[in-house]
């Protein structure tokens, strides 16, 4: 909308970029651009704003296919005014000079126009499709065939309109008839959702086969193994007792040896030193061969005291010394003895 000002005897309109603006004074155009500014006076002036940007035009409209099914089309045209002064000749945009707004309903106007030109090259290419036809293919063919009829419609020609893009936003049935169309596709949908479920719980259920086995296989593996152990153990035992006993003997035999060889040597040395003892005591006799009686008896005597106890006093009596001197006096001499023969060792 044009901006428009009140000044003494004149008025100021300033447009935006995106409206082109046509002043006409006297049946001649005065001014005449996109975005323009300028004085003009209220009483002789005709002023039109037509808007030079794109505009979306949405649409809704309902039609039948070759097989009598209703379906409704929802359709978005983008559109635009080539040459905004013919369409200001063609349609009027001309807006009060007081207030800048539109004096008509200049927009709502061409979007009838197109609307209904979209709906007639649609509708017609839907009334030749089935219904399975227009669901599944019939989108793009229907946005072909109305962008085709828009734009080589010569109504919007001659009003200088442009069709930018169409758009076919959806083809939809009616509501009964949808569910009834999606029942198999949600039946294939659940099938192979069911299928996708049990396949993996067969696979699941393989992989707990699986690992099952493993764990057993681990298990009789380990068993083996510990058997394995226990006999190498107790042959471990076995050797070791073996070499144990083995030792034992060795060490008996040893010392049954060194037993035999010490009671040989025990032996050998009392053999020795009996023949040793035999030897001095024969000495010792022949020693005394030639002795008197009386010297043995006091030899005898002495000896003997060397084994008696201490003697603090002793007290001989005339009567005891003579008694005995008399026993001595009166003992025969003993015969010459022949000493005994020596046993060489």
């Amino acid at each position: 909308m044009a901006d428009i000002r009140r000044f003494p005897f004149a008025r100021h309109l300033r447009a935006t970029p995106t409206s082109h603006i046509v002043h006409a004074r006297r049946g001649r155009i005065v001014h005449s651009g996109p975005g323009i500014a300028f004085y003009f006076r209220a009483l002789n002036a005709a002023i039109s704003e037509v808007p030079i940007a794109e505009n979306e035009l949405s649409m809704l409209f309902g039609a039948r296919t070759l097989d009598f099914q209703e379906v409704s089309v929802q359709a978005t045209v983008t559109y635009r005014f080539a040459d905004a002064v013919v369409a200001a000749g063609r349609i009027d945009f001309s807006i009060d000079p007081y207030t800048g707004r539109w004096m008509g309903k200049p927009l709502e106007q061409v979007g009838t126009r197109i609307t209904e030109l979209a709906q007639q090259y649609a509708v017609e290419h839907i009334s030749s499709l089935n219904l399975v036809d227009v669901l599944g293919a019939g989108i793009p063919k229907v946005r072909a065939v109305t962008a085709s009829g828009l734009a080589g419609d010569e109504r919007l020609a001659e009003t200088s309109v442009v069709v930018v893009a169409v758009r076919i936003v959806s083809i939809r049935p009616q509501a009964d008839l949808e569910r009834a169309l999606e029942t198999p596709v949600r039946e294939r949908v659940q099938q192979d959702a069911d299928a996708a479920s049990y396949e993996r719980r067969a696979q699941a259920v393989e992989r707990e086969r699986t690992i099952a086995e493993n764990e057993l296989q681990s298990k009789i593996e380990l068993a083996t193994r510990e058997q394995l152990l226990v006999q190498q153990e107790g042959a471990n035992a076995q050797r070791r007792a073996t070499e144990e006993a083995a030792t034992a003997l060795i060490a008996s035999k040893a010392n049954a040896e060194r037993s035999k060889l010490d009671s040989a040597a025990r032996a050998d040395s009392m053999r020795v030193v009996g023949a040793a003892n035999a030897e001095t005591e024969a000495a010792r006799l022949a020693a005394y061969a030639g002795v008197q009686p009386s010297v043995l008896t006091a030899l005898a005597l002495q000896e003997l005291a060397k084994h008696l106890p201490e003697i603090g006093t002793l007290n001989l009596t005339p009567d005891v010394l003579t008694q005995a001197l008399s026993r001595l006096a009166e003992a025969p001499a003993p015969a010459p003895t022949t000493p005994a023969p020596t046993r060489e060792a």
